[in-house]
């Protein structure tokens, strides 16, 4: 006899199927491997108590402050924690109850039933002359013979954009962006490239997003999260999905100081209200992608809290996207030039994927597809 202890099991019923556990046992038994957590800010008192006698009831636990049973304040932050099967027991049971619970049982239900979707490769594209990563900046042919290769290379989607939003990036135009990507679409388009991949356009200028989406283009990347209203209605004329990026400010303002009281809630806070906007004026949550913004007016702090808790996201019913490509958050981390950035990158796009992003936009595609097919191996 023998004992050896595993390290995490991502498909918990395939390897419970493989044990030759009986049909009937592998989702019960499934519901009780994975632990979950849970950061609950701001709940009454009252409601923390409750809460706390409830999940230990039932063997799962809420992590507390001291001063909880003197109700030293009116509200606390707490962390729920338990099992798949704790979760659901709790869901049900806080229905019932006052102080804001049943709000709490709601979300829980809406975090079980998160989806999951495949992981996809977006290729970046930067259609100007000062990309912070120079390895990206291509022109008309020469952005041409970079789309080939990148559909070679293994990418899903590829995304073009024609004005640079690195920080305190400079302004464009309007008729200069159009005047670079003008070209490009229309190579897209003659060649019929957009029968080979997914094309997406990384602007918020109406006028350029929809010749490209004319061009065949079906993503639309739009960096101020879906603030102008006649992006969501070309989104809904053309068919195509729209990715919402949360920024603080402006590419030119966005890390001077950024700040939050809590990330986590703010960026949550914004795509409500965003997905809400798009709802309204019929865009459902199927076409839409969500992205945090990683490095949008954000310290390297923020961005870790994101990366580390992506997982969150899915409970909006979209795809989430990651985009961390060479990014000074690396350098900050571990001193190094956009050039030297790769294995750091990868990194991170490895971990966001583990809890929940989908879509990993980057500059290296092919290295990114050999890291993921080794990663779900190793899963």
């Amino acid at each position: 006899m023998y004992i050896y202890k595993l390290g995490d099991i991502k498909d918990k019923k395939s390897a419970l199927k493989a044990l030759g556990v009986e049909s009937g046992g592998v989702s019960i038994i499934a519901n009780k491997m994975e632990l979950l957590y849970f950061y609950i800010k701001d709940l009454k008192t009252p409601a923390v108590n409750i809460l706390k006698q409830d999940a230990l009831s039932i063997g799962a636990e809420l992590a507390v402050p001291k001063g909880v049973i003197t109700c030293e304040a009116d509200s606390f932050d707490c962390i729920l924690i338990g099992s798949r099967k704790h979760m659901k027991i709790l869901s049900q049971k806080e229905l019932s109850q006052p102080f804001g619970l049943k709000t709490i049982a709601k979300e829980l239900d809406r975090f079980l039933k998160t989806k999951e979707y495949p992981t996809k490769i977006m290729g970046v594209i930067n259609a100007n002359d000062d990309s912070f990563f120079e390895g990206s900046r291509f022109l008309a042919d020469d952005a041409i013979a970079q789309i080939n290769k990148m559909i070679e290379d293994g990418a899903d989607i590829i995304d073009i954009g024609a004005v640079s939003s690195r920080p305190d990036a400079k302004t464009v135009s309007e008729l200069d962006e159009f005047k670079r990507i003008k070209p490009i679409c229309d190579a897209i388009k003659e060649n019929r490239l957009h029968e080979k991949v997914i094309f997406s356009i990384d602007s918020y200028t109406p006028e350029v997003v929809e010749y490209a989406l004319g061009s065949g283009f079906t993503i639309i990347n739009d960096i101020t999260g879906a603030s102008d209203e006649s992006i969501i209605k070309l989104a809904l004329k053309y068919k195509a999905r729209l990715c919402i990026m949360h920024m603080q400010g402006t590419p030119q303002t966005m890390q001077k100081n950024p700040s939050y009281d809590n990330v986590m809630v703010e960026v949550s806070q914004f795509f409500e209200e965003r997905i809400a906007k798009c709802k309204s004026l019929g865009l459902d949550r199927e076409n839409i992608i969500l992205d945090v913004g990683i490095g949008f007016g954000k310290t390297l702090e923020h961005n870790i809290i994101l990366i580390k808790n992506m997982v969150h996201f899915g409970v909006f019913g979209c795809e989430v996207l990651v985009g961390a490509s060479r990014k000074s958050m690396i350098d900050k981390i571990t001193p190094s030039t956009p050039e030297e950035r790769l294995s750091g990158t990868i990194a991170i796009h490895l971990r966001a994927v583990e809890h929940g992003a989908s879509i990993v936009r980057c500059h290296d595609v092919r290295e990114h597809v050999q890291a993921l097919v080794v990663w779900e191996v190793l899963r």
